[in-house]
């Protein structure tokens, strides 16, 4: 094929920029299209892999415009013969990974994910350093940050389904290559990124004093202040965190992850620069880790909006979705986000029992639950891996569950090894250098205290993960969202119970301890069930049909 032929057949040809055409190209014709995005999302490696290696496609789905329906030219059957060439490859290539060995599929699966942990890192990472510096200055602002942080970081995970909803819908544009449909879905998902972003700023300046003291309790009045002083000055990024949320994973998307990793590193470096400069040496205190943070953000989201600019598309276009438009949002993101629910409401439930038991108390919580989010992404890869590499063997040309069956253990190890390792370093962090958070020392003997349920709730999350990734994988979204809110609901009895019982910090951490245990053990039996997707040939059916109907 000549050059005029390879600028004809893309469809997002930029005379000035090769880089754009190779990242769109890449986007439809990678032999898979892995994108490490948010905590567990479904990913968008399933919708492109089903427009370009189905073997229905010439009668299910979309023709891009450059293929005729009444014969055309030799130059669109040769366009058209290149086409099947590269399903072919595609499809030669996935089956080689199919076909490897256990060791081999651990090997490539590393290769994956441990790039994109990095994704993973710096949001955890940016919430204890404000931990470690502000320990540092006064006990009584390190435990103001436990009820500031669930407003502002627990808070902002309930719109993950905004990176769901967005790379979901971006990769089935790509899939049918019509640059000006991906365009409108991020428009459309800019929108109501900015629309939830303007609504959390809304709620945190006029609501932010009223959350805390309902969550904080008439007893710790005193730790309002502060965090309220940190709330409302982070809450000032939340309309550029939101929109920068939707960036990153358009961006992530098109398989251009060293974009996105950029902008969250810059942030890193900015939030620590700023932490050590306006906590330490200007005396700013909770005021200036919170600025640190909300200016972080900012350029996080600057870079990322920048990033997608750079690709080929507008990532300042906004446009109003139309109501069938966001149906089709809510329908993808409702599940997942019940999921996120469940799991934030069960980690604030935490914060709101350690709160009540005072300030010495909660500031111990508040460093062991940063440094356990710190020491649990790094099993979020391999979720990311799972939604990467199953959809193939599930859905695909190349479907066999013996090898959906055997890439799960691969998975399951790594995260027993992953689980192992980071628990034992986690552990030994605030066991052996609490220093680094705080001199207090009933602080650091609260902290030591639930160092055995901590360890292990800690070790079996990486493959917690693997386990709920192959669910997403799957489309069990039903089952997940309704185990998960089971394990909520339980794991908040379990709460009450121990703390009634008088049991303390202690009792909050072995009940998450059950809970991260719950959740292991309920979706390893749905996946190793019988009637389960691993096993039960007809379990997809349905969802194959609609494949093809689609």
């Amino acid at each position: 094929m000549d050059a005029k032929t390879l600028t004809r057949t893309s469809l997002i040809s930029n005379p000035n920029s090769s880089h754009r055409n190779h990242l769109f190209n890449r986007a439809v014709h990678s032999k898979s299209f892995r994108s490490p995005i948010s905590l567990s999302s479904p990913t968008p490696n399933r919708h492109l892999r089903r427009h370009c290696i189905s073997p229905l496609e010439q009668d299910l789905g979309p023709k891009p415009n450059w293929i005729s329906n009444d014969g055309g030219s030799e130059e669109e059957d040769g366009m058209v013969s290149t086409l099947a060439s590269s399903v072919d490859l595609v499809a030669n290539a996935n089956q080689s990974v199919a076909n490897e060995s256990i060791w081999q599929q651990i090997r490539e699966i590393a290769l994956f994910a441990g790039p994109a942990a990095g994704l993973w890192i710096c949001g955890p990472l940016m919430s204890l350093i404000d931990t470690a510096v502000i320990g540092q200055g006064s006990s009584i602002e390190l435990a103001a940050l436990g009820p500031a942080t669930v407003v502002c970081d627990y808070g902002s995970y309930v719109f993950m389904f905004l990176s769901i909803a967005t790379s979901n819908m971006v990769a089935t544009s790509l899939a049918s290559e019509d640059k000006n449909d991906v365009q409108h879905k991020i428009s459309i998902l800019l929108f109501v990124g900015l629309a939830c972003g303007v609504g959390m700023l809304i709620l945190t300046k006029f609501f932010g004093t009223h959350l805390l003291t309902a969550f904080t309790g008439p007893k710790n009045l005193h730790m309002v202040p502060a965090a309220n002083t940190y709330v409302q000055i982070r809450g000032l990024a939340w309309p550029a965190l939101l929109l920068g949320w939707v960036a990153q994973s358009a961006s992530l998307g098109m398989k251009d992850s060293w974009g996105p990793l950029k902008a969250l590193a810059v942030a890193s470096a900015i939030n620590g620069i700023g932490d050590v400069v306006l906590c330490y040496f200007l005396g700013y205190g909770i005021a200036g880790a919170a600025w640190a943070t909300m200016v972080s953000q900012v350029v996080a989201s600057f870079m990322m909006m920048d990033n997608l600019n750079k690709i080929g598309f507008n990532a300042f276009s906004v446009s109003i979705p139309s109501p069938n438009e966001l149906l089709q949002i809510f329908e993808l993101a409702a599940p997942v986000f019940i999921t996120m629910i469940s799991k934030v409401a069960f980690y604030s439930f935490l914060t709101y029992f350690a709160t009540s038991m005072g300030t010495i108390t909660v500031a111990a919580h508040q460093v062991m639950i940063q440094v356990y989010c710190m020491c649990t992404v790094w099993g979020e890869p391999l979720s990311q891996t799972a939604q990467s590499f199953m959809p193939e063997l599930l859905y695909g040309i190349n479907r066999s569950l013996p090898k959906a069956r055997t890439l799960l253990k691969s998975l399951v190890i790594i995260g027993a090894i992953i689980g192992s390792v980071v628990g034992s370093i986690g552990t030994s962090v605030p066991w052996l250098f609490p220093t680094i958070f705080t001199t207090d020392s009933e602080i650091i003997q609260k902290m030591h205290k639930v160092l055995l349920p901590y360890f292990i709730a800690l070790m079996v999350t990486p493959a917690t993960h693997s386990l709920e990734g192959t669910l997403l994988a799957g489309r069990d979204l039903k089952f997940l969202s309704i185990s998960m809110t089971a394990c909520f609901s339980l794991g908040g009895l379990l709460v009450m119970l121990l703390h009634n019982g008088g049991f303390g910090l202690s009792g909050c951490w072995w009940a998450l301890a059950g809970f991260q245990w719950a959740r292991f053990v309920i979706a390893l039996r749905r996946l190793t069930s019988r009637r389960g997707l691993l096993y039960n040939e007809e379990f997809n059916q349905r969802h194959l049909v609609s494949l093809k109907t689609i």
